[in-house]
């Protein structure tokens, strides 16, 4: 929202300076993100009027004007093509100094002399608009100085409003806002009613009460719609980032800067029959004023006539029923509709008005009467016209109703730790407009909220209020009066934290990515999944709930390799959301990586190789590590649709699936353009979570013996199947296994695999005896054999 100093001083009476009004209105919440002059720098440019215009004699581009600066006719060599006789122009005299220092000299042009310069918005730094001279009123006094008659010599203040705070994207609501902190009354520069001259109405049907149960309109004949915007309102458009396009459209857009409310002026003359509100059809379509034709759905609120839609409810007018020169009669309408009605309906064409951004954030429904009154005036007072009778549809059962607020004076106190004296409190709500029941002694107050609050609906609200209104930098800083006592921590949990250190210590980094991803990504890396679709997304890219983290961890791998990264280790822990909406919907906590690239960072004195599926599982086997569990995890070969059918493994913790380990599958890898080889594993928090508490085991005095087996198995058969049958048959004397070699070739069948284990044997008691290991290894052979058809090799 962008503030002219000099528009709210009409309003409100303001502190002494503007860096005051700037403290005061961040103090209350409405933070100033800028402050900056409504025009440049520059003197010495007068309003000139060009007496005579004709073609330069040696330049095609060129014109000759002779120019009146209310002294004096001087002649002016001019490039614009708008120059022509009789218009008033911004004339910048020999001497005049222009923004950016460019001081005007007398000068020759292909030989002729140029006494000034007449010039455009941009080179006054009015606008960006350079097309041609800017066109000044044709009542503009010719040698009146420009800065004087446009009155520059103003503040722009540009205030970063939170969503919450609708009520004041509005002149009249920063000058409310104002006035409760300066204990200031607040003027009303708008008027009263406008009287109807002539009987002609519009008849209004509302067919969708709930997303619109309010719709004012007004029929004004006989406008000259070819008025010229005055001066002051074509200048408080500009510093509000508005450009003037024509007396209608600029009346509206200045009522809604001015008010709050937005408004929309249809020719009447095209309308058919009277004004429906209602949803729109499958498939209509609407030609809007940007010049796009957009396809609606049955979601969306339009403003239709008998025969078609004439306007997206909220957010823009139809391209045929805009008022333009030909227009005569217009029909103002001004409307309240459900902020749940309009919100994301503008995006989903592409589109972001000041209407949507003010109707999505909330307008006050009882605005539209006083905004339809205000734009009558203006319309009539500059284009004339004859209003008709305000034409009113409201539906009382589904019009929202001011808030009704408990307050406990005690509690503001205990809340804000400060103490408050019941009068003032009770004197800031009634300055913000709220009426409070109960006196100064009671213990409870009751709170009737202004129709413009929308965001005050529960005591904590009032708190802020009075907090904000008080000023939160007179709140004293004091130690907090609750006992303070460390939080458990419970040696048996492995935190986040010490996960997140181990993976940055292996050459991690971590990332923090949207959970919201594309529908088509999911669908990649997790086929199958029920996703959680948006109601109103940001944009496709983000319309669905992420249900697992690969999608957001391979944008960010994308995005490094399109930038010359291809090396990139990330790391993310977050919730994935599976399910549908309610009950039914899982929010797991997870945590997952993707490794891309070469095992380590280029150098001299090792050679590059790339990140292979066995790196990526041990990063992951060093988190398991820390849980003291790591007998307790295993790998299964299983198929996942996203990863490679050949480098991929289900992660399993005492036998229940936690999590997946492997490579993108090579289509996919193609598909998403991650240019090259990508590895990732995800696993539930949950699994590593649970860590065994250290204790004391005392160390044997006996040696200890370590016998090798070479087994051969079938191709398929896991090593860690092998190795936990080994521990289950060996007893209590295993203290280790080694699996030091996996050997295929000759001497082994086909389809077989020969792995070479070594068992370390130990008694804590005594030293074994050969018998004893014998007795031992003959156990472990027999298992094998009988649970994987195994032998021993030769």
């Amino acid at each position: 929202m962008r503030i002219s100093e000099q528009w709210l001083r009409e309003w409100v009476a303001l502190p002494a300076s503007t860096a005051e009004l700037e403290h005061r209105l961040t103090m209350a919440g409405l933070e100033v993100d800028a402050v900056e002059p409504a025009a440049p720098d520059f003197h010495g440019v007068v309003v000139g009027e060009v007496l005579a215009c004709e073609r330069h004699p040696d330049a095609d581009k060129l014109s000759l004007c002779r120019v009146s600066d209310g002294e004096q006719s001087v002649d002016v060599v001019c490039g614009a093509p708008n120059a022509r006789a009789g218009m008033k122009v911004p004339f910048a005299r020999v001497g005049a100094v222009l923004p950016g220092d460019f001081r005007i000299k007398r000068a020759k042009l292909r030989g002729v002399e140029s006494q000034g310069m007449l010039c455009s918005a941009r080179e006054l730094g009015l606008s960006e608009d350079a097309a041609g001279l800017m066109e000044l009123p044709a009542s503009a006094p010719a040698g009146e100085d420009l800065r004087s008659y446009l009155a520059l010599d103003d503040t722009v203040i540009e205030v970063d409003l939170t969503p919450n705070r609708s009520d004041c994207l509005g002149m009249a609501g920063v000058a409310r806002e104002v006035g409760v902190l300066q204990r200031s009354a607040v003027a009303d520069p708008a008027g009263g009613p406008v009287a109807p001259v002539i009987r002609d109405t519009l008849p209004v049907t509302l067919e969708a009460p709930e997303a619109c149960p309010k719709y004012v309109g007004r029929v004004i004949r006989g406008v000259d719609t070819a008025a010229e915007t005055p001066v002051w309102m074509r200048e408080r458009l500009r510093r509000a980032g508005v450009r003037p396009l024509s007396i209608a459209v600029d009346i509206t857009n200045y009522v809604m800067l001015e008010l709050g409310q937005p408004m929309h002026a249809f020719d009447l003359a095209t309308l058919a029959g009277g004004i429906r509100v209602r949803m729109a059809v499958d498939g209509e379509r609407l030609a809007l004023l940007n010049g796009d034709t957009v396809t609606l759905d049955a979601d969306t609120l339009v403003i239709a006539d008998e025969q078609r839609p004439v306007a997206l409810a909220g957010i823009m007018g139809g391209a045929d029923t805009a008022v333009g020169a030909p227009t005569r009669d217009v029909f103002l309408e001004a409307a309240f509709f459900a902020p749940l009605a309009i919100a994301g309906r503008a995006r989903a064409h592409g589109l972001h008005t000041d209407s949507s951004h003010r109707f999505e954030r909330g307008v006050d429904p009882e605005l539209p009467e006083r905004a339809m009154e205000r734009a009558t005036r203006l319309l009539t007072e500059i284009a004339g016209g004859e209003p008709g009778p305000v034409t009113r549809a409201v539906d009382d059962a589904t019009m929202p109703h001011p808030a009704r607020v408990r307050l406990r004076p005690a509690r503001v106190d205990r809340l804000l730790g400060t103490v408050t004296a019941r009068e003032e409190m009770q004197d800031i709500l009634q300055r913000l407009g709220m009426a409070v029941s109960g006196d100064a002694d009671a213990v409870e107050w009751t709170v009737d909220v202004p129709s413009w609050r929308f965001d005050v609906a529960r005591e904590e609200d009032l708190v802020e209020e009075i907090a904000r209104i008080r000023g939160y930098d007179s709140i004293p800083l004091s130690r907090t009066p609750a006992p303070l006592a460390m939080g458990a921590q419970p040696e048996g949990r492995l935190g986040l934290r010490r996960l997140r250190r181990a993976l940055v210590d292996r050459g991690y980094q971590e990332a923090i990515t949207y959970s919201f991803v594309s529908d088509g990504l999911t669908e990649e890396l997790d086929p199958g999944a029920e996703s959680l679709a948006l109601a109103n997304p940001l944009s496709e890219d983000l319309a669905v709930m992420r249900t697992s983290l690969w999608p957001g961890l391979v944008r960010a791998a994308v995005h490094n390799r399109n930038r010359q990264i291809p090396r990139v280790r990330l790391f993310e822990s977050g919730l994935r959301f599976r399910g549908s909406e309610g009950a039914h919907l899982e929010q797991t906590p997870m945590l997952a990586a993707i490794a891309t690239g070469n095992v380590h960072p280029e150098q001299w004195g090792e050679p590059a190789r790339p990140v292979d599926f066995f790196d990526i599982k041990g990063d992951l086997e060093a988190l398991m590590a820390l849980t003291g569990e790591l007998g307790a995890f295993a790998f299964e070969s299983a198929q996942h649709p996203a990863l490679h059918p050949g480098q991929c493994a289900r992660v399993l913790r005492d036998g229940q699936p936690v999590g997946w380990v492997g490579a993108i599958h090579p289509d996919r890898e193609k598909r998403l353009e991650l240019g090259g080889r990508a590895y990732v594993f995800e696993i539930e928090l949950a699994a590593l979570d649970a860590a065994r508490v250290p204790a004391f085991e005392p160390m044997s005095r006996f040696p200890s013996i370590r016998r090798d087996l070479a087994v051969v198995v079938a191709e398929e058969v896991a090593a860690a199947r092998v190795r936990a049958a080994i521990a289950e048959s060996a007893g209590t004397w295993l203290r280790e296994t080694v699996l030091f070699d996996v050997y295929r070739g000759a001497g082994v069948p086909e389809a077989h695999k020969s792995l070479a284990i070594g068992l370390i044997l130990q008694d804590s008691e005594r030293t074994l005896t050969d018998e004893d290991v014998e007795a031992c290894i003959a156990r472990v052979v027999s298992r094998l054999k009988d649970d994987f058809n195994a032998s021993l090799r030769e």
